[in-house]
């Protein structure tokens, strides 16, 4: 987890970004790895799990935020997981009542969002030390980082496992689904493709920047 300051901070759009592109829960920081393996076997089950930890992750960090001056050193841990326990427990009800299948689908790892290392840690390194409005705005971006990595790693594994997208068939009639894209190892394999495509974005984003203090250096 990146080391914050702890003098407030403007809101901004780079507030935003930094967890899609140079915090990104998943491709950047490797967090929350069990529901990115686990869930991730189809788009909607990607979805779904996205947005409840978005939320989650949204509204704890607004309370955490709130009561920041009020929670004491002590307890400060323990508070974090019963205020993120709380709405867990909400999404989970929630997500019971619109779908049972999806929900079965999800299983154990709806509650498990209590644990993620996403949020308690947001919720400690950043929210405790924030503003509201930074807060959320910051929760959002790493919400959203994390449920496009989710995102990503699910449409491959169901279009590449079952040849359709969000149930809707892709692939013609002679298609042979690679089964083990919607089985475990399935995760491992293309998770590792998303991480090496991200770590040779990045380096091609950093090349012109080395290339111009090279520059720079050489005509000093």
């Amino acid at each position: 987890m990146a080391t914050l300051p702890n003098r407030q901070e403007q809101v901004t759009l780079d507030t935003f970004l930094r967890g899609i592109w140079e915090e990104n829960p998943v491709f950047v920081m490797l967090l929350g790895m069990c529901p990115v393996l686990a869930v991730t076997n189809s788009t909607i089950n990607a979805i779904a799990m996205g947005l409840a930890t978005l939320f989650v992750l949204v509204a704890s960090g607004a309370l955490v935020s709130l009561l920041r001056k009020l929670i004491p050193k002590q307890v400060r841990i323990a508070t974090y997981i019963i205020i993120i326990a709380t709405f867990v427990t909400m999404v989970d009800y929630v997500i019971q009542a619109i779908s049972l299948d999806l929900y079965n689908a999800l299983g154990a790892f709806i509650q498990l969002i209590v644990v993620n290392c996403v949020i308690l840690g947001r919720a400690e390194a950043y929210a405790s030390k924030q503003r509201v409005g930074p807060a959320v705005v910051n929760a959002l971006g790493m919400g959203t980082g994390f449920t496009i990595a989710l995102l990503c790693l699910g449409t491959v594994r169901e279009l590449l496992g079952n040849g359709t997208i969000l149930g809707i068939q892709v692939f013609s009639s002679n298609f042979e689904p690679w089964v083990v894209m919607v089985l475990p190892p399935g995760g491992f394999f293309v998770l590792g493709a998303w991480l090496l495509l991200f770590e040779w974005l990045k380096q091609r984003k950093a090349e012109p920047a080395g290339a111009a203090e090279g520059a720079t250096v050489h005509e000093s």
